[in-house]
Parts: C-alpha cells; structure tokens; sequence
C-alpha cells in the first residue's frame, strides 16, 4: 500500500514587531497512514523578518495552507521519511539480537 502522507499547523508563536501578530515560529505534524498503520512527527520552523518574501499577510487573514508553505520542503521531506521509517517498522518489525547463554557455560 501507499503511505498518504499529511501536514498540520498545531500551533504558531508570534511577536508584535515588525507588523502585529508577526508569526516566528510554526509548530507542525506530519502523519502517515499506510492501511491501518499510521504514525507521526512533529517540527517547528522559525522565521525572521529578515527572511520574508512577498507582501506581509495579516495573521487573521493566514490560512494553514499559507503556513504550510512557508516551512522549507526539504524538512517536510525530512519529516515524511521519519515518518515512512517508523510505519516500515511496523509493518516488518526490525530483527533484535538476544543475549543468548554461551555454549561453553553450564548453566
């Protein structure tokens, strides 16, 4: 099966310089479901006015998708791998050694 993957703003942080309710810090999800496995990670991304592309949009007027799109796509990818992993494990559990008595010893 495929793993549909999906993004969530949970929280955001703000300051009121350099604009009201400037956003500097977005708190994510991303969670995986693959059939009845589902997993998920959380991360953050912190802005700085000095980064800001674009017209100021006021904080009433943000969306989730808008958010979304200001988090770099290489940690969302990061995040989905992360993710992915934790649903391969337990789809095919990984192999763990045992401490196994040794063949010389008598118990």
């Amino acid at each position: 099966m495929t793993t549909t993957f999906t993004t969530r703003i949970t929280a955001m942080y703000t300051l009121q310089q350099p604009d009201p309710n400037y956003v500097v810090n977005a708190l994510w999800e991303v969670t995986g479901v693959d059939g009845t496995h589902t997993a998920s990670i959380g991360g953050n991304t912190q802005f700085s006015s000095a980064d800001q592309e674009g017209t100021f949009i006021p904080y009433a007027n943000l969306t989730e998708a808008i958010v979304i799109g200001w988090i770099p796509a290489d940690q969302i990818a990061s995040a989905q791998a992360c993710v992915q992993g934790q649903i391969d494990s337990m789809i095919t559990p990984p192999v763990s050694p045992s401490n196994t008595a040794l063949p010389w010893s008598q118990a």
